[in-house]
């Protein structure tokens, strides 16, 4: 299975009828059955960055496409941590140390 992106939220922060901010969830899963593994990240994005340029047009919350609101994301960043997190738990899980409770104390 390749990995699958879903968007599971979007919250539009409203200010004059425009979206100045989006708060953006988005869901990854990859594998099936013992692979199965999923992560989410959520991303909060403003219309303008702290020097004050604008990162996207604010405009009402209805002229949104699914394609816009992706496009604020930083699923660059998010799929090398998804990739990490999915070789770290499935592809090379590390290795537990198993205990030995029959162990007995040397008596020298």
């Amino acid at each position: 299975m390749a990995v699958t992106k879903t968007v599971t939220g979007a919250t539009p922060y409203e200010q004059d009828g425009n979206v100045v901010s989006w708060n953006i969830e988005i869901q990854y899963e990859d594998g099936e059955e013992d692979t199965y593994f999923t992560s989410s990240f959520s991303n909060s994005v403003s219309s303008t960055d702290p020097n004050g340029e604008e990162v996207f047009e604010e405009k009402a919350k209805g002229e949104w496409t699914l394609a816009e609101i992706m496009a604020l994301i930083p699923t660059d960043h998010w799929d090398k941590v998804f990739a990490s997190q999915y070789d770290t738990v499935i592809t090379n899980p590390p290795v537990i140390p198993v205990a030995d409770n029959a162990f007995e104390l040397p008596t020298a």
